[in-house]
């Protein structure tokens, strides 16, 4: 639905234990033989989180799926008596210990008995058996000294209080084998597990088995070896980066790889999607992109450190790291010798990632005394070699803090040493990076002449590989760095305002909107239009369309004053590219005088043979206003091609947004996701994903969506948020994302609907983006059943002035609105949808659908049956399935007044099989009610009671039961109380009933309320 303005063209989340050297967070006081994972809560308000509350340890488990399959698979063959071992493997920090708390619970729900042991950081001559006497105790305080069977004496060198308990209770007996050899020992304790196994199936966590004693080692080998109790499911977690050569677990986890049923699961860092999920949780909202990216890029996903850093601040550009972080991280440092650490000092001055040749050259150390170092670091799991021969930090936090303890002038002196080297040998970094590797070593060594030259060198190279984000940064620098260097102008051989407009040029470029529009102004304030006239115009035009692109204004009085100056320019190429441009911005301000500038344009082109600058003039000339959109798809092939032959990609990927946009509104949406497709690919290759190939994201997002590809639609909307798109280029996504939610009853679709609406409050929204807003409005208050708000919606709706104007947009919004007024019985909004639908045309199919369906909507008495067949006739015709199974659902309501039970019951069928393929739970859930309702019994596939709600609506119905008000349900499940309100009132509808008391007691006689687990 969304072609670009003209003027977009130009883990397991949380942890529990710290890594090496530091303590755990402080837990609450477990109970015997089980740790808890996770710490006590904390708030902190920093920057950006100023309004938001931040706890210190993540609730959800992220990214986990395949090893927390893996631990299930694992129980289930030991259930089966298949005695089974897991090792799990991973670097601190990054989750085993909450991966494992998540499994236990599950387990746990599953009757099986959960024992947890955790061995003590006191190496080889540390307590022996530390992690099964804390599990034995577990069981000696829920059993009782009973369950030893009369063996106390025996397992009092684990437990001494049974020692004290057998001398009280005692009859006298047999001298106490305390010092029983170590075998019968091992057989006592895989006896009593074996008993506990047999009662119900046993899990016995031992976790940090990198601190294991040689006794516990031993005792884990007879079990997994030797004992192999059946229904006994043994868990073991290590750090792998503790594994230093010589450890004694090595030779150790080899032996028991060899053993049968013995499984090993490595976890691995999260992706940035991991990282964003577990900082939404954290955070309490949904993140921005950026700081989503740099938190992933400083943590390289560990789940701790993410936690860390953003318990600490704000995780933008948080420049500080906090001390505790930056303790743990420097306790293995510390502990190198130190040459090591020399060395190491110096590696991080040169970055994450170094070549050997690179830090030779810099350290100036005889070979064997730099591999001697390197080798040290590399053992203590600071540093990895990769097979190229690069080096690089086990974790950029490392690097960060070793960076950060260098002193003043040996940071200079370091930096400035790399920038000497590379300059002198730019193989010694990787292929293209020496010119912004060489600009970062002499700002960081404040050698602000060579650092402003070496910027400005570095933002040409970054454009020469489309990396426009890139070279904006680097051109700020150098902006920054001008007024520090006397001779900036004769260095650079440009003046302060050129450069300034290469910042700008490359800002809007790479899609960073609000940081252009600075420069605009900026720029405005610096030149002077009598004596560049063009220049002024050019920062005027733009100006005007990052107005719009903002949301504030229309931007036609910077465009105006654009045109005035243009047009008494002197005459030349520049000239006409820069009316061209003028005109493509005007396009959807004003058509008639957007083609009056366009054909300006085109006779001094013509004259100076530059027709392939109004490329992109001519392509949005040809995709607004009245349009024969067939045609217009041959007109635009002829522009892409011509624009294919020029070598202007800024024109062929608009070309692809505009051919993709026309497909979908003639109902090819097939074609149209593949369009959208290629043109992602090709935008991304020239490096303008975040401003006009923005839309080929949305546009995809569309067409998959009209498709039933709802999955498919999802990750696309993933994909255009993690872009972080600037302005109103990140709407549509942003609309449609949210639709697909509340199609879905997302738990988050509540956050996403209000993120989409927030843009109605913005002085200035075009009206192709404002009207989809307006139909989002009022969808989301009818699935909220908030009939109000639904009709105050709906009235702004069709007062839009625009509307009229735009049938593509205008048709939704009208059917939205006939909806509202049929579900409320508004007289009034019903008339006044049907004065507009009057006159809207509908020319395409999705058009022509909506048309049917609105006229379905208002018709009454015998009317409304013959007009249900008709909208569901139209919308199979059209192929979306979503709209189809809606219209199916309206017309069983109809066809079931009149009797028609047979036409009912089809129609409840494939309204429901289409709900259950798109995963569009309200759909199926209105089905499912109607089906009974009727009493339709199968056709919806329902059944009574349970059946009919969701996991979530029996935790509410509980509460309900228990007399819960909505507001406090919300505080008990960490909802809305919108969202509450919500489920109550679908519960109501499921069940039946008319009220809340009528719900509460059909839950007892139906015996619902044992099947809800309490809310946790």
């Amino acid at each position: 639905m969304t072609a670009p303005s003209a003027a977009a063209t130009s883990t397991a989340a949380a942890t529990f234990t710290a890594p090496a050297g530091v303590p755990a967070r402080p837990d609450p006081t477990p109970p015997p033989g089980h740790r808890p994972i996770g710490g006590v809560g904390a708030a902190g308000r920093h920057g950006m989180l100023e309004h938001v509350t931040v706890r210190a340890a993540s609730s959800v488990l992220v990214g986990r799926h395949r090893e927390t399959t893996a631990l299930r698979h694992a129980l289930g063959r030991a259930r089966a008596g298949e005695p089974t071992t897991v090792l799990v493997g991973g670097e601190a920090g990054v989750g085993k210990t909450r991966l494992l708390e998540e499994f236990a619970g599950w387990a746990t729900d599953g009757a099986a008995r959960v024992l947890v042991g955790q061995c003590l950081e006191l190496g080889e001559a540390g307590l022996p058996f530390a992690p099964f006497a804390a599990a034995l105790r577990a069981v000696l305080r829920a059993d009782g000294p009973e369950v030893f069977a009369g063996y106390e004496a025996e397992f009092a060198p684990l437990l001494p209080e049974l020692g004290r308990t057998s001398v009280a209770l005692a009859a006298p007996r047999a001298a106490a084998l305390s010092d029983a050899p170590r075998g019968y020992l091992f057989d006592l304790v895989a006896e009593l597990f074996q008993r506990l196994a047999d009662a119900r199936p046993l899990v016995l966590i031992i976790e940090d088995l990198h601190w294991a004693d040689r006794s516990t080692r031993d005792l884990i080998g007879f079990l997994v070896r030797a004992a192999r109790p059946g229904r006994l499911l043994l868990v073991c977690t290590y750090r792998t980066d503790e594994l230093q050569r010589g450890h004694p677990l090595r030779p150790f986890l080899a032996e028991l790889d060899r053993a049968r049923g013995v499984e090993r699961v490595e976890l691995g860092r999260l992706d940035r999607d991991g990282t964003a999920a577990i900082l939404a949780d954290l955070l309490g909202a949904e993140p921005l992109a950026r700081a989503v990216d740099d938190v992933h890029d400083r943590t390289q996903g560990n789940p701790f450190f993410i936690e860390e850093l953003a318990v600490a601040g704000d995780p933008i550009g948080c420049a500080a790291l906090p001390e505790t972080l930056r303790d743990l991280l420097l306790a293995r440092v510390d502990r190198l010798p130190e040459p090591a650490q020399r060395v190491l000092r110096i590696a991080a001055a040169g970055g994450t990632r170094f070549a050997h040749d690179l830090l030779a050259e810099v350290a100036g150390l005889p070979e064997a005394e730099l591999e001697d170092a390197l080798r040290a670091a590399v053992a203590a799991q600071l540093v990895v070699a990769n097979p190229d021969g690069d080096y690089e930090f086990r974790h950029a936090l490392v690097r960060e803090a070793v960076h950060d303890e260098l002193l003043p002038g040996e940071h200079a002196r370091l930096h400035a040493r790399f920038a000497a080297a590379i300059e002198a040998q730019p193989h010694l970094v990787a292929a293209g990076r020496a010119p912004a590797e060489i600009a970062h070593h002499w700002y960081a060594a404040h050698d602000h002449p060579r650092a402003l030259a070496a910027a400005r060198a570095a933002a040409c190279a970054a454009a020469d590989r489309y990396a426009y984000a890139e070279q904006r940064r680097l051109l700020e620098r150098a902006l920054e760095l001008w007024e520090l260097v006397p001779d900036a102008a004769d260095l650079l051989g440009m003046d302060h305002l050129a450069l300034l407009e290469q910042t700008l040029d490359a800002a809007v470029t790479a899609g960073d909107f609000s940081r252009a529009i600075t420069l605009t102004r900026a720029g405005l304030a610096e030149v002077d239009a009598d004596a560049a006239p063009l220049r002024a115009a050019r920062l005027l035009d733009q100006r005007g369309r990052l107005m719009a692109l903002l949301g504030k204004s229309d931007g036609s009085r910077e465009l105006d004053e654009a045109y005035r100056l243009a047009a008494g320019g002197p005459p030349g190429v520049e000239r006409v590219r820069l009316l061209a441009d003028i005109a493509t911005h005007l396009v959807k301000i004003d058509p008639k005088k957007a083609a009056r500038v366009g054909a300006e344009a085109a006779t001094d082109a013509e004259a100076l043979g530059e027709q392939v600058a109004l490329l992109s003039t001519r392509i949005a000339l040809l995709c607004h206003g009245e349009r024969d959109l067939t045609g217009g798809l041959a007109e635009l092939g002829q522009a892409a091609a011509a624009a294919r032959a020029a070598g202007d990609a800024p024109a062929l990927v608009l070309a692809m947004v505009f051919e993709s946009d026309m497909l979908c509104e003639l109902g090819r949406y097939a074609e149209s996701a593949q369009a959208a497709e290629t043109g992602v690919a090709e935008a991304r290759r020239v490096g303008i994903s975040r401003s006009t190939g923005a839309y080929l994201l949305s546009n995809r997002a569309e067409a998959l969506i009209a498709l039933g590809r709802w999955d498919e639609a999802e990750a696309v909307c993933a994909e255009a948020a993690r872009i972080d798109l600037s302005g109103v280029t990140g709407l549509h996504w942003l609309q449609l994302g949210a639709g697909l939610r509340l199609a879905r009853a997302h738990p988050g679709a509540d956050e996403l609907v209000d993120r989409a609406l927030t843009f109605l409050n913005r002085p200035y929204l075009w009206p192709n983006h404002r009207l989809p807003l307006h139909e989002l409005a009022i969808e989301a208050a009818l699935a909220a059943d908030d009939k109000v708000e639904a009709v105050r919606a709906a009235r702004v709706a069709v007062a839009d002035d625009s509307l009229p104007q735009l049938p593509r947009e205008g048709w939704p919004v009208l059917s939205a609105a006939a909806r509202t007024a049929a579900r409320v019985g508004d007289r009034e909004l019903a008339a006044a949808v049907a004065t507009l639908a009057a006159d809207l045309p509908a020319r395409h199919p999705a058009a022509r659908a909506h048309a049917a369906q609105v006229s379905a909507l208002l018709a009454v008495g015998d009317q409304a049956l013959p007009a249900w067949r008709v909208a569901v006739d139209a919308w199979r015709a059209d192929g979306q399935p979503y709209p189809l199974g809606r219209a199916l659902l309206a017309l069983a309501e109809v066809t079931a007044a009149a009797g028609e039970r047979d036409e009912t019951a089809a129609a409840v069928t494939e309204a429901t099989e289409i709900g259950r393929r798109l995963g569009a739970a309200p759909l199926v859930e209105a089905a499912t009610t109607l089906a009974r309702r009727v009493g339709l019994r199968g056709a919806a596939g329902g059944g009574a009671g349970a059946d009919l709600l969701t996991a979530r609506e029996r935790e509410v119905l509980r509460l309900v039961a228990e007399g819960h008000s909505n507001s406090r349900i919300a505080e008990r499940l960490f909802i809305s109380p919108k969202t509450a309100s919500v489920h109550v009132s679908r519960i109501i509808a499921k069940l039946g009933v008319t009220n809340r008391v009528e719900a509460a007691a059909l839950a007892h006689r139906l015996g619902l309320l044992t099947e809800a687990a309490a809310p946790r």
